[in-house]
């Protein structure tokens, strides 16, 4: 009930954010859908996912496709080190820029896009990559610094392959392009278990 009452006022109001995220726990789908309307951005497309735990330093700097899928990762859109060389040397400097994901992008778990970065569109970052520099359509990137490995309709074609061939691979086409159905989802996870653990001692 109460968790119910601040989802409410957040997204009426965009207040109470913090206590949002503790108490409802959003999904990422509806965190995006939160910051689309609360969150600064210069724009956020449709369909996104953003974690809560996601760190975006300046959202006004930051332009966002759809289809956007960002796991815990930061985007930055200032050098932070500029204050303190400012002090250090009598200085008024600044460097900043813009961040901009296009559609159909995945960024992942611990990865960094510095400033002014283009990311995509249908492009995959791995991981706890570095990017320093835009990443182009269809590409995979990977590593410090980033650089592209490979290709998305390369490893669409390879999953592809490769999923006809598990067990559940009827139960992966009836949950359909969303990826979850709670109905199904019991049965495929017994399903994983028993394939990838059978033979454990």
């Amino acid at each position: 009930m109460l968790s119910s009452i601040v989802k409410k006022i957040a997204f009426k109001t965009g207040r109470f954010q913090g206590l949002y995220i503790r108490l409802c726990r959003p999904s990422g789908y509806e965190y995006a859908n939160y910051l689309k309307r609360w969150g600064g951005f210069y724009s956020i497309g449709n369909g996104c996912s953003i974690r809560p735990t996601t760190n975006i330093t300046d959202p006004y700097l930051t332009k966002i496709g759809d289809n956007v899928q960002l796991s815990t990762c930061s985007l930055f859109g200032h050098d932070g080190s500029i204050a303190c060389l400012n002090l250090a040397f009598d200085k008024t400097l600044d460097r900043v820029g813009k961040v901009e994901i296009l559609d159909n992008v995945y960024i992942g778990h611990s990865a960094v896009v510095l400033p002014n970065v283009t990311i995509g569109p249908n492009a995959l970052v791995a991981a706890g990559s570095i990017v320093t520099k835009s990443v182009p359509p269809d590409a995979i990137v990977a590593g410090n610094p980033a650089k592209v490995i490979g290709s998305v309709k390369t490893l669409v074609s390879k999953l592809e392959k490769n999923t006809d061939k598990y067990p559940w691979a009827d139960i992966i086409k009836q949950r359909g392009v969303t990826g979850f159905n709670p109905d199904v989802e019991p049965v495929l996870q017994e399903m994983r278990i028993k394939y990838f653990f059978e033979n454990d001692t």
